[in-house]
């Protein structure tokens, strides 16, 4: 989020700062979004989570630079506390236009950040049933990054009121469960070659397979103010998708449910964050379980595979946010001192520029 240094609102500026750093050696890591207050940066390729926690550093120690020198802030979260989406503009990229043109005030109203983690798959069989085994972990994941308590200056008694304002787009949400590559492709090719979609990019699933660039993409996190977590989150999907491919490769059995049940944990999650009493599909226990219990155990059953990645101290990082709460917990304590709502914005600009490892 580009910020005014004083009010903490929302500003204009992507052209401007695209345009001051024509030529820089970062400048392709750093792209407009669709409304001009919004700045994306994108880490290169990356081995370890380690690696991708030194990039974003990198990356956010460079943009506060270039806010600074033209009198701005920024801020990573899930949702703009207050910020109205009536007074932004769409970015002038015909990518944009045309989004706005299908989607009309479903677009204009997509005032909102996320967090993709893409991790590579060597195989697409391979990574249609790792995308069936990852949806029992929507909820864990929503409730770990979850970032937008505030909406349009409101408390919003949601921990990620991002997901319900995103809810409202077409092709969102969890995905299906695919048979195969074929089944998915036979989707998929069928939405493009009726003109319902220019490309399968615009299948905005929380979850979803990549294939240029041979990824699966975990797209359900809210941006996160704490580069700490998301190098957490990234070690625990990286570790995940590990858990399942070895699976996969053996030859067993990887795990899936239905939408609506993985939905509906989903909700939970959205709702309650990691107080979220969710759904524990893998026993079929009668009783609901924690969320935090169910990430707890998953963080045993993939720990092993975080060591063979060199990224077992990253993934620490996940019992940490259990113990101190993720950001929209931050969020609220921040605002039940004063009930000030843009303190809270000043200490999201504040936690997403302090960049020291």
């Amino acid at each position: 989020m580009l910020l005014h240094p004083e009010t903490l609102d929302l500003v204009q500026h992507i052209d401007t700062v695209l345009a001051s750093i024509e030529g820089d050696e970062l400048q392709p890591q750093v792209t407009a979004e669709l409304m001009e207050s919004v700045i994306e940066i994108a880490t290169p390729v990356c081995h370890t989570p380690a690696d991708v926690g030194a990039e974003l550093r990198k990356l956010r120690t460079y943009v506060a630079g270039v806010a600074r020198d033209h009198d701005l802030r920024f801020g990573s979260s899930g949702t703009h506390p207050f910020s109205l989406f009536e007074r932004q503009r769409i970015t002038a990229r015909d990518r944009y236009r045309n989004l706005v043109d299908q989607l009309q005030y479903i677009a204009r109203r997509e005032l909102i950040f996320g967090m993709h983690i893409h991790v590579a798959v060597d195989d697409c069989e391979k990574a249609v049933q790792i995308v069936n085994g990852l949806l029992a972990h929507m909820s864990q994941l929503l409730a770990l990054s979850a970032n937008s308590p505030f909406w349009r200056g409101e408390p919003t008694g949601l921990a990620s009121s991002r997901q319900m304002v995103f809810a409202a787009f077409p092709r969102s949400g969890p995905p299906p469960r695919f048979r195969d590559y074929d089944d998915y492709a036979e989707v998929v090719g069928q939405l493009e070659r009726t003109g319902c979609i220019a490309d399968y990019t615009h299948i905005w699933w929380d979850i979803r397979l990549h294939p240029r660039l041979g990824t699966v993409e975990i797209r359900i996190c809210d941006a996160v103010t704490d580069v700490d977590d998301a190098v957490a989150i990234t070690a625990l999907c990286q570790s995940l998708v590990k858990l399942y491919s070895e699976r996969h490769d053996a030859g067993k059995e990887i795990p899936s449910y239905h939408r609506i049940l993985t939905t509906e944990n989903k909700w939970l999650a959205a709702r309650y964050g990691l107080e979220a009493p969710v759904m524990d599909l893998a026993t079929g226990r009668r009783n609901r379980a924690p969320v935090a219990q169910l990430i707890r155990r998953t963080l045993r059953d993939v720990e092993p595979h975080a060591r063979e990645l060199g990224a077992e101290r990253e993934l620490e990082g996940v019992r940490a946010i259990l113990s101190r709460g993720n950001g929209a917990d931050r969020q609220r304590r921040i605002f039940n001192t004063n009930r000030d709502i843009v303190e809270v914005v000043r200490e999201i600009a504040r936690g997403t520029e302090v960049t020291e490892a």
